[in-house]
């Protein structure tokens, strides 16, 4: 039996073409650390991770290099801009279908005297902004968001966040675990001060490497979380005031610099947009085959248009960890079911505590994979 694979929303398989071989170069022939030495090898090291750092920019609509800072992940990226900005009394707003990435950091955070709100989200996962608005308060110094559930799937209307948030001078951070690499994303016309990314995701890279761009305002108001060796002011007791030095104590993760590297010229070469597309129509065939059927609810925005390539499946009448298992004994149908670190996500959506059965696409998916889910679903109802 041939596995089928449908939880990318955890981590993407197949990956990018070329990054085993992008990494095995640098294991293999390069090896060298970054910053550190003035030989040919780290030249090429360097070379490479400046290169990556531009394709990001280029991907993500960001003018300066300088201030893309790499991270092993999404989750640390949000660590570092939530604890190294906020301070006891300031004010943080958040949307009710956020992941533990944003939630957990800030419980911390407001037990050391952070005031935090949750925007309200309706039923389908859509934020309501008037409700948004009316939480701002002149002490809000930030707003942190998901882009795109990662159960529900429903893109957040995060221009519409960051014209209220720029108006009103308050910082935006974007979580976009869910969305980059699927998703246009423009980190200006968002008004966004700061934007973190997973690359093993929607970017297709290997696990272990992701990454936070970074405003000027909002890199200067941080204080770095980690501190160390940086091959930079070595003179000096403090952390260097420059960018990225500044976030990038210690040694990086270069293999997987080298294998996000190769997984950016991919996705800029196949184009995101386009990407997107064959994602959706996937999607489409899947929620057109299962819809209205008893016994079975489709969570999330009804309207494709606003939701990523995300679906879960609430079964009224089955136990969501034994259809998972019957989904992969059975049939190879490779899910994700339960909470999905989005405990707040799901009491949004109605799906708490039961949780629910995420199917998640990629392009690499196939319209006959979609349609043998499609039985296996409807033979477990």
């Amino acid at each position: 039996m041939q596995n089928v694979y449908l939880d990318q929303a955890a981590t993407s398989f197949p990956k990018a073409p070329g990054i085993s071989g992008a990494m095995t170069e640098y294991i293999d022939k390069i090896g060298s650390n970054l910053n550190r030495s003035s030989n040919e090898l780290a030249a090429a090291a360097a070379r490479t991770t400046l290169e990556t750092r531009e394709l990001l920019c280029r991907l993500f609509g960001f003018p300066d290099s300088a201030h893309v800072v790499f991270t092993p992940g999404v989750t640390y990226s949000l660590n570092y801009v939530l604890k190294g900005f906020l301070k006891p009394g300031d004010h943080c707003v958040v949307s009710s279908m956020e992941h533990n990435a944003v939630v957990r950091p800030l419980i911390q955070l407001s037990r050391q005297g952070v005031a935090i709100d949750r925007a309200p989200c309706d039923r389908e996962g859509n934020l309501l902004l008037p409700q948004f608005e009316a939480l701002l308060r002149p002490e809000t110094r930030l707003v942190v968001m998901t882009h795109a559930s990662n159960v529900s799937g429903t893109i957040l209307p995060v221009p519409e966040v960051g014209a209220l948030c720029r108006k009103r001078g308050i910082a935006f951070v974007l979580d976009a675990a869910q969305t980059a690499g699927h998703l246009d994303l423009d980190f200006e016309a968002m008004g966004l001060s700061a934007l973190c990314f997973a690359g093993h995701k929607g970017l297709l890279g290997p696990a272990g490497v992701g990454g936070m761009l970074l405003s000027p305002e909002l890199a200067q108001s941080m204080e770095p979380l980690i501190a160390g060796g940086t091959g930079s002011v070595s003179d000096s007791e403090e952390m260097p005031d420059f960018m990225p030095d500044r976030f990038e104590a210690g040694t990086m993760n270069i293999p997987g610099i080298y294998g996000l590297n190769r997984a950016l010229k991919y996705i800029l070469e196949m184009t995101p947009q386009a990407l997107r597309e064959k994602e959706m129509a996937l999607v489409a065939q899947f929620i057109e085959e299962l819809r209205d059927l008893p016994g079975l609810r489709l969570v999330g925005e009804p309207d494709l248009a606003r939701r990523v390539g995300v679906v879960s499946l609430d079964f009224l009448n089955r136990d969501h960890g034994e259809v998972s298992y019957q989904l992969s004994e059975r049939y190879g149908i490779l899910t994700r079911c339960g909470l999905h670190c989005a405990p707040w996500a799901h009491k949004t959506l109605g799906t708490f505590p039961q949780g629910t059965v995420r199917f998640s696409f990629s392009h690499f998916n196939t319209e006959a994979e979609v349609a043998a889910a499609a039985v296996a679903v409807r033979s477990l109802i």
